[in-house]
């Protein structure tokens, strides 16, 4: 059979950076052809970046595009790189469509292009458009109606982009009917928490639905809420797994592949779905014999509290490098949230740009200024005390504030304080609430919710434990000081916003809290169905009215990296002014 080295570049890119994308390209086509591969890939509108958003509306983005890729193309050739086919993902347009109500204004498509010997050979566009959770692709583009095949080295290879592998139907089963020997899909599919498993089985039933080894490969980094974990894989015929990338890491995955020769006569005409066959020559004849020395391989996997960790790095140090941004800024109250921000921080643009803050009242308790400072001493991060009670005691002479206003005077302070060292300094305020407190409201608006990123807003309070013992837990393993103080994962949680305070005086204990949001806001489930689970009818209307209640407070709060299937933002839209309630 004829042989392929394939090399899947699973890369990072940055939105509307035409020209730093188009660098990467080329930087990692030299990679690829250095290690002898026959054909190259790059993910989903590598060029553009991805999500663009509302910029696939703006012609002049659009343009700026289109422009891009044909530029690469003859960048690559001038380069000494034109005689390898390149796959890039890219933002066009269609110049076919009709306009018509309902219709993206300029037909804006998620395309791909394939690069040779300085021209574009090659475009198609995706063909299912996601429409669920952070997807609004109905909004944004056109679907592709074409089934791209290029021969190369007398392989059929059949193309397609990321929801064309989700869905039923379209270039799939196309695919067998065109008898392509391999399937390359190229792809920007967001992390969520257990996707790694869902997507190595996706993968293995489409390439036995196609009938021919099929390549998935993925784009890693993160573009503000989302992060992308990479993961490519190749699968043969019958599902087995050939190569997987690593996870959370650029990487250039090159595999040697034995493939079935591509039949004398090109397929034409049109196939399932209605898929009109485009079909390319690049080269006809298969590669002389040679030895296959790239077997592809599996990068040892991450267990869940691993992968999660890590998507929480990579998504701050992603929001954090790609707005310009260098250092970070933190209140460190001595409690568990702040202590695991602090610490993904840390891992994310390095302890010495984190700076934390200590702003003591008159309610905090010594050990919390102990574990703050310990955090400090622990991690090496810049660290400082400023106390609060002389400006709480001045409003509280003025005003003379009680019960929840006077609480939430304490957070206020505190978020004014860190705002006023962001301007002072030019560090980013992180916001260390997390989803249970979202959730519920147990947050104070323009307190302890001020900031430009919250990175672990979509993680329940449950997991921030979790996450915290397993970061410490692989401190010890390596040899190194775990970062977080023990007794911040061992002490009751607390605001210490009141005297002997703690979060169970408004809050279920987190282990019912969290179960019962999981269930409402992940699982989008009702009042009814909750208590037939077997949760307290009481304790369920609380919770849900609570929720409810704090949607408002919710859309002030700043970004943060979502790992969950639903996490709060695009994935949950619910409406601010609603008087129904469950229950």
């Amino acid at each position: 059979m004829p042989q392929l080295r394939l090399a899947l570049n699973q890369v990072d890119s940055t939105v509307g950076d035409l020209e730093g994308n188009a660098a990467s390209v080329v930087q990692w086509t030299r990679n690829s052809v250095e290690q002898g591969a026959h054909l190259i890939a790059f993910p989903e509108m590598m060029l553009t970046g991805y999500p663009v958003e509302d910029l696939a509306l703006r012609r002049s983005f659009v343009e700026a595009s289109r422009t891009a890729v044909r530029d690469l193309a003859v960048r690559l050739a001038d380069e000494g790189l034109g005689e390898v086919p390149v796959v890039v993902g890219y933002l066009d347009r269609c110049a076919q469509v009709q306009p018509r109500y309902g219709q993206p204004a300029g037909a804006p498509q998620n395309a791909a292009a394939v690069l040779h010997r300085g021209g574009i050979v090659l475009t198609f566009a995706k063909h299912h458009l996601p429409n669920y959770g952070v997807f609004d692709e109905f909004r944004y583009f056109v679907p592709g109606d074409t089934m791209p095949v290029i021969r190369v080295h007398g392989v059929d290879v059949a193309l397609a982009i990321c929801e064309d592998l989700w869905q039923e139907g379209g270039r799939v089963p196309a695919a067998r009917t065109v008898g392509a020997g391999l399937l390359l899909s190229v792809n920007a599919s967001p992390y969520e928490r257990d996707k790694d498993d869902t997507r190595l089985e996706l993968v293995r039933k489409r390439a036995q639905e196609a009938g021919c080894t099929t390549a998935y490969l993925a784009e890693i980094g993160g573009q503000d809420e989302l992060v992308f974990d990479g993961d490519s894989i190749v699968v043969g015929v019958e599902g087995e797994v050939l190569a997987r990338a690593p996870q959370f890491e650029e990487s250039c995955l090159v595999l040697d592949l034995e493939l079935p020769a591509a039949a004398p006569a090109a397929p034409s005409g049109t196939v399932d779905d209605g898929l009109r066959v485009d079909h390319r020559v690049i080269s006809s004849e298969p590669l002389p014999a040679y030895p296959a020395e790239r077997t592809g391989g599996e990068a040892p996997r991450m267990d869940d509290d691993e992968e999660i960790y890590h998507a929480l790095v990579v998504g701050l140090r992603a929001y954090a490098a790609k707005n310009g941004f260098r250092s970070v800024l933190i209140g460190l109250s001595g409690g568990i949230d702040s202590a695991l921000t602090a610490s993904i921080a840390c891992d994310a643009v390095g302890a010495g740009n984190v700076y934390g803050i200590s702003m003591p009242s008159r309610y905090s308790s010594e050990h919390s200024k102990e574990d703050a400072a310990e955090l400090a001493e622990r991690t090496g991060l810049n660290f400082r005390t400023v106390g609060i009670e002389p400006m709480f005691a001045a409003y509280m002479d003025s005003l003379a504030l009680t019960g929840l206003a006077e609480e939430n005077l304490q957070a206020r302070l505190r978020g004014t304080l860190l705002m006023a060292v962001s301007n002072q300094e030019g560090h980013i305020v992180l916001a260390p609430g997390n989803k249970s407190e979202l959730a519920v409201g147990y947050s104070t608006l323009y307190g302890d919710a001020v900031g430009a990123y919250g990175p672990i807003k979509d993680v329940y309070k449950t997991n921030v434990f979790r996450l915290a013992k397993w970061r410490n837990r692989a401190a010890e393993e390596r040899g190194e000081t775990p970062p977080i103080p023990e007794r911040s994962i061992t002490k009751p949680p607390s605001a210490e916003l009141a005297p002997g305070q703690v979060d169970t005086d408004s809050l279920p204990d987190y282990g019912v809290l969290d179960r019962i949001l999981k269930r409402y806001v992940d699982g989008d489930q009702g009042a009814a169905a909750i208590v037939a689970a077997g949760f307290d009818a009481q304790t369920v209307t609380r919770v849900l009215r609570m929720t409810d209640r704090a949607e408002y407070k919710r859309r002030q709060y700043p970004p943060g990296t979502k790992i969950s299937p639903k996490g709060f933002g695009k994935d949950r839209r619910l409406p601010i002014t609603s008087l129904w309630r469950e229950g």
